[in-house]
């Protein structure tokens, strides 16, 4: 009954209040199949990921592998990306299951509240980077213009991702249980640095059938001013 309950109350605060913005707001959940409180924040991926005002991406790491279940889509990459994000705010320590919305608001553990306010936060947020994702054939067309006088050093990001994954786990925290993850991010690729005020416009050549995002943030990683799915 209480998990029956726990399930009520994340749908129930995934539905309200849906973010009016004219760009999705990117959720990043730092999870792992060998952290036993890592499901509930996996659940609310899924759940995320049938919005439309939101990119939400299950980026796995390879830090629980050392209990016995080497999660099977861990990279080291997102393990230093979720590093990276904690240094940049002076944190020593990260922690799983960990949400980072917009690339700002910095939310341990599955609270469905929490994310949906960090992301209305973002979506009122003024918009600083404009930009149009187009794609033909075996090239991406990306042209970006910045909407304020602003000329930080900007990364231009392409992300896949595997829709949906189910796993039976056999060791670890959660052995014994087939888990299903979605929106799990296969590869995030730096495709450019946008370091002027100049508009911004890029071909690049992109081949397979997975879906994914574009994503400008600025370097730190900061905040993420602009995203897009991929056509």
């Amino acid at each position: 009954m209480r998990g029956y309950m726990a399930a009520l109350s994340i749908a129930a605060c995934l539905s309200y209040g849906a973010a009016q913005a004219d760009a999705p707001v990117v959720i990043e959940l730092f999870t792992s199949q060998g952290c036993s409180s890592c499901p509930p924040a996996d659940k609310m991926v899924q759940e995320l990921a049938e919005r439309e005002d939101v990119i939400a991406l299950g980026l796995h790491v390879d830090y629980w592998d050392y209990i016995g279940w080497a999660d099977s889509f861990a990279q080291p990459a997102f393990t230093k990306r979720q590093k990276a994000y904690a240094a940049a705010v002076g944190d020593r320590m990260v922690y799983t299951p960990q949400f980072v919305v917009g690339g700002m608001e910095r939310i341990v553990g599955a609270k469905p509240m929490k994310v949906m306010e960090a992301v209305m936060d973002r979506a009122e947020a003024p918009g600083r980077v404009e930009m149009e994702v187009a794609r033909e054939g075996g090239l991406l067309r990306i042209v970006a213009r910045r909407l304020d006088d602003g000329s930080d050093p900007l990364m231009v990001q392409v992300v896949r991702f595997m829709p949906e994954g189910r796993v039976a786990i056999e060791r670890g925290e959660n052995a014994g249980h087939e888990l299903t993850y979605a929106n799990i991010v296969t590869s995030w690729e730096v495709a450019a640095r946008w370091t002027d005020d100049t508009a911004l416009e890029i071909e690049l050549p992109v081949s397979g059938e997975l879906p994914g995002a574009v994503i400008v943030q600025q370097e730190g990683p900061g905040a993420i001013l602009a995203a897009a799915r991929l056509p």
